[in-house]
């Protein structure tokens, strides 16, 4: 017998736009732009081909999260494994009929965009896992046989986007699975149980699992030296130009590493150091500055929730959110190996660019709907 939902005034759509925290979408047009500008000096100073498009994209995906953010949060909470098991379903479409680009098959080509469903369940997954917890009770939490559903859930796209190959964004869903497993408060037990397992696998999947081109990542990772002119090529000339900007920069569209075409992929994945060449360490650190603020708004605007659901959504996002920056830096600076990851808003990317606005609409749907209270019944009940 499901527990009725405590009823709340409906608010309406003009009292939902209003409550939108616009402050928070400022932050993400101003970064965003910033992209814009990156991608016109990718082009050698042409809006095409990519500045123009990542724009085209970005006012759409401004208005998904904006329509994400007005939805009833219930509707998010009943359909979230409907959502989910979409969104796997079209990573399994990815082995059958799934393109091929740069040596991986990890896209579904729909003529408009050609769309990576392993971008779409970095979200998916935090909605489905929002919606598994949002009523769970301390007793629930402790039982190994409570928490085996959202491992299942975690684990079934991490294998998916394993085989495709994509070893990065495997990685980020399980860290951010493994994050919200964490702040829905499992037990800490858990965690060091499934620590010992990990390291207990680290060999195997290294011999087994890993491609030979996964490996060599992690070797150029600790030495890059060794192989300059190889698989150590990409590392060491996005570390020349970061050094070369120096404090203030070349100066916009006068960088000599991404306009010589020695930087690799300059338009996504390694567009923070193209960045850093022309604007230098300040321009480098003001968009972190950027970042750090969107993160802060994210986390502030989660513990606003005052029902779990919205609260894991927003936690879920924020992290997902920071662990994209985290990695995508760490890799362009040599403090990880490359694995191929995009910075949020700023690379060249409709899949991602669309995913992580969506993402931000469920944020900001959690925040406009904060005061709802939720209850154990509330994903059987008339919305």
């Amino acid at each position: 017998m499901s527990i009725a939902v405590q009823r709340t005034p409906e608010m309406t759509l003009a009292k939902k736009i209003w409550q939108i925290n616009w402050t928070f979408v400022f932050l993400i047009t101003v970064t965003a732009s910033v992209g814009f500008v990156m991608l016109y000096s990718a082009a050698n100073g042409h809006i095409d081909p990519w500045a123009s498009r990542q724009m085209a994209r970005f006012g759409v995906g401004l208005t998904l999260m904006l329509v994400a953010a007005v939805i009833d949060i219930r509707f998010w909470l009943r359909y979230a494994y409907i959502i989910f098991f979409l969104s796997v379903g079209l990573l399994v479409a990815v082995e059958v009929i799934g393109t091929i680009g740069m040596g991986a098959q990890r896209w579904i080509n729909l003529g408009v965009i050609r769309l990576q469903p392993s971008e779409m369940v970095k979200v998916t997954l935090i909605l489905a896992l929002a919606r598994y917890f949002y009523a769970s009770r301390p007793e629930d939490l402790s039982r190994v046989s409570y928490v085996l559903v959202p491992l299942i859930l975690i684990a079934v796209p991490v294998f998916l986007v394993i085989r495709q190959p994509d070893l990065g964004t495997a990685l980020m869903l399980l860290t951010t699975g493994v994050v919200m497993l964490y702040i829905a408060g499992t037990h800490a037990w858990m965690f060091i149980a499934a620590g010992a397992a990990a390291l207990a696998a680290a060999f195997p999947v290294w011999k087994f699992v890993l491609f030979d081109y996964q490996k060599q990542r992690v070797l150029t990772y600790l030495s890059p030296e060794t192989d300059p002119l190889g698989a150590g090529y990409h590392i060491l000339q996005s570390k020349i130009a970061l050094g070369s900007g120096g404090v203030f920069g070349k100066g916009f569209l006068q960088g000599t590493q991404s306009h010589l075409n020695f930087l690799p992929e300059k338009q996504t994945d390694f567009i923070y150091t193209m960045m850093a060449e022309e604007f230098g360490m300040v321009g480098a650190l003001a968009l972190l500055g950027l970042y750090t603020l969107l993160i802060i708004f994210g986390f502030a605007i989660a513990f606003r929730s005052r029902n779990q659901f919205g609260r894991l959504i927003g936690l879920g996002v924020t992290t997902a959110f920071f662990l994209n920056v985290f990695v995508n830096i760490g890799m362009v600076t040599g403090l990880l190996p490359i694995v191929g990851m995009p910075l949020p808003l700023i690379s060249y990317g409709g899949s991602s660019m669309l995913t992580l606005l969506f993402g931000f609409g469920l944020l900001l749907c959690a925040y406009v709907h904060r005061d709802i209270n939720l209850g154990p019944g509330a994903a059987s009940s008339d919305m």
